[in-house]
């Protein structure tokens, strides 16, 4: 199995703090976000690191990190969205499967561990805002249905997209298509290996979005444990 990072964007919700620093690399209690993801991945043979704002720094940082020897990055030369991300990596990807993670939240070892023990599945957290997020829809089984975006009207809790998903290889044989916001999306993968086969959904205990700067100002002093 290899991991994907996606780690390619802006942060322009943490500016101005990522003017200068990408927000992979946006320190939580003394480390990297990316150090933590790192070191809460499950064995693998590789990483790849999807980059392209301030990439330079991210290649130099992964020169110096331990906790994988064979990585390496790809540079996503126009960011069109998580599902054009996902398919640039489709020369580099060496293993049957692969984990694709985003790289701007820390998610707990042990759920990681949890979706590395699937075929195929998305980690799922339950919100109190659903209209806030993609909601998963699960079928009798138990496995996913489908991803609304963003629903209205749904009662709390319902269970969100946190950003983790385990695909075959055979995710980068499909096509994806254009989004009405002139993007790829990786829920269109989801979508489609979902109406193919059982796709599971993999309910994570923990679950720390950084993607404010009131968000990672709270990380600082939040417990991180889970992510250890």
């Amino acid at each position: 199995m290899d991991a994907i990072l996606l780690a390619a964007g802006k942060g322009t919700r943490l500016r101005p703090h990522t003017n200068t620093c990408p927000k992979p690399l946006l320190p939580v209690q003394g480390r990297p976000i990316l150090d933590w993801i790192l070191g809460a991945l499950p064995p693998v043979d590789r990483v790849v690191v999807v980059v392209n704002y301030l990439a330079e720094q991210i290649d130099d940082y992964l020169r110096h990190q331990t906790h994988v020897k064979d990585w390496v990055t790809v540079r996503q030369a126009e960011p069109r969205g998580t599902g054009d991300a996902l398919m640039s990596c489709r020369g580099s990807v060496t293993g049957d499967r692969v984990m694709v993670l985003n790289g701007d939240d820390l998610i707990g070892r042990a759920d990681l561990a949890k979706l590395a023990a699937v075929p195929m599945g998305i980690l799922a957290r339950p919100v109190d805002d659903p209209e806030s997020f993609g909601i998963l829809f699960r079928k009798p089984d138990g496995t996913l249905d489908k991803i609304v975006e963003k629903p209205q009207g749904l009662p709390a809790p319902q269970l969100a997209n946190i950003g983790g998903y385990l695909f075959p290889r055979s995710v980068f044989d499909l096509t994806l298509p254009l989004s009405p916001r002139g993007e790829y999306e990786i829920t269109d993968a989801v979508g489609q290996l979902a109406a193919a086969g059982r796709f599971a959904v993999v309910e994570a205990s923990y679950w720390l979005p950084i993607g404010t700067v009131g968000a990672w100002e709270a990380a600082q002093t939040a417990d991180v444990g889970p992510a250890r």
